[in-house]
């Protein structure tokens, strides 16, 4: 009885206060020029586009002109016709509930699950300022994540902000997956972004499975969406998580891919007007990527914090494009994916050496960092001198300190591949046993 009263309440407060309509009079590129409704409307806001065939579609305020707006339909402009209504309804509101908890969302709060949603009493703006840089949480302690790598070489804290790159089909939404059961966190928020639509119910049901979605909200803007919903799945995501935030919960936030946003934005920065640079992308991406980014990690005094891990997917191996390069600057972090090393068989395909966790050196003790250091050399020297090894030109006796890489190279791998570790403290004395030749 108290959830359908609940529901009964919540479908009250989508009910609009008043109606403001417009009508179209053309249509260009993909926009609708509309009239009717520039004394109303903000850039940004939302309306809805009823068509002469009955449907009705959301769309996005690009630009609000002196009598006229510019509008992004969701599902392009097939179909609008001159003189279609179109309503007003202001900015989205994003009202989220516990019991968003275990349900799988559309950006527009429309759920993809089958079942009725409930909305809070409370509205979480889309787009909010990231908390004062000087009123924030330094990092907290070290998050256990089953996964060896993460628990020592490339260590994930409370708050931290951390970037997966990858290119496609190496592994990388397996992985998120992983840290989405393994890490510990009041709530999880995964956004999946321009992602293949039958991959959303694989990785809900057979990579995430029942145990991981209980404690998640899951957003999801597949391929087929327009740039608009793909854009704003992003940001949604962000909003929710900065609830819960506020709430006083610790949040693990997911986003993939971060790159798929900036592809979206592109698109609809260009269509606006915008002037493309570096790699096709308009000048405004740099400071998109930034923004989203900054609202995530350690809250407010008194609140809780968003532990972010952002998948950027590249193409091939290019960590220097515009997308990449800025990610990496504003992460506390970045773990690379190597194609070379999933096509040989080990996942989580962790390339140890160009990846980096700036959690470190405070995120370990001294007899830690040590041990870590050792690693990181006895993997560099063993890559340095892989052909010579490979190539059979080397003689084992040569040189002390490439013949002990050589003899710990088979027990590091083997470590990275662990995905079932029981605590921080095993991984670390697995890893010293792997150096130890045991």
């Amino acid at each position: 009885m108290s959830q359908n009263f609940n529901q009964m309440i919540s479908a009250f407060g989508e009910i609009p206060r008043y109606a403001r309509e417009g009508f179209v009079t053309s249509t260009s590129a993909g926009v609708v020029r509309v009239r009717g409704l520039s004394s109303a409307a903000r850039v940004g806001d939302l309306v809805t586009l009823h068509k002469n065939s009955g449907l009705t579609v959301y769309g996005e305020v690009l630009s609000v002109q002196k009598g006229a707006l510019d509008v992004l339909p969701e599902s392009g402009v097939d179909g609008v016709a001159v003189n279609d209504r179109v309503s007003h309804h202001g900015a989205l509101r994003i009202m989220p509930h516990v019991s968003w908890l275990g349900r799988v969302i559309d950006p527009f709060m429309r759920p993809l699950d089958g079942m009725p949603l409930i909305t809070g009493s409370a509205e979480v703006p889309l787009k909010s300022p990231p908390p004062t840089p000087t009123l924030r949480k330094r990092f907290g302690g070290r998050l256990p994540t089953k996964i060896a790598a993460f628990d020592t070489l490339l260590p994930l804290v409370r708050g931290q902000r951390l970037g997966i790159f990858s290119g496609s089909g190496v592994g990388k939404s397996t992985l998120i997956a992983d840290l989405a059961k393994g890490v510990q966190a009041d709530v999880v928020i995964i956004t999946l972004i321009g992602e293949r639509g039958r991959e959303v119910r694989d990785f809900i049901e057979d990579t995430l499975g029942k145990e991981g979605l209980q404690r998640a909200v899951i957003i999801a803007a597949t391929s087929d969406k327009s740039a608009m919903i793909r854009r704003k799945a992003a940001w949604v995501g962000m909003a929710v998580a900065e609830y819960f935030r506020d709430e006083g919960a610790h949040v693990l936030l997911l986003a993939d891919s971060v790159t798929r946003f900036a592809e979206a934005h592109r698109e609809i920065a260009l269509t606006t007007g915008e002037t493309a640079s570096l790699g096709g992308f308009p000048p405004s991406i740099t400071q998109e990527l930034m923004s989203l980014s900054e609202r995530a990690g350690p809250g407010p005094i008194g609140k809780g914090d968003i532990t972010a891990i952002f998948s950027v997917l590249l193409q091939g191996t290019d960590m220097d494009g515009p997308v990449a390069d800025v990610m990496r600057g504003v992460l506390d972090g970045h773990v690379v994916l190597s194609r070379n090393i999933a096509e040989r068989g080990r996942f989580p395909a962790i390339d140890v050496s160009k990846s980096v966790s700036r959690s470190l050196p405070g995120a370990a003790s001294t007899d830690e960092l040590e041990l870590l250091s050792q690693t990181r050399s006895a993997i560099t020297t063993y890559e340095e001198s892989q052909t010579l090894i490979q190539s059979g030109l080397y003689d084992l006796g040569s040189d002390a300190t490439i013949d002990h890489a050589i003899s710990v190279r088979p027990k590091i791998e083997a470590f990275l591949s662990n995905r079932t570790s029981p605590s921080i403290q095993s991984s670390y004395s697995q890893l010293e046993d792997c150096l130890n030749g045991q």
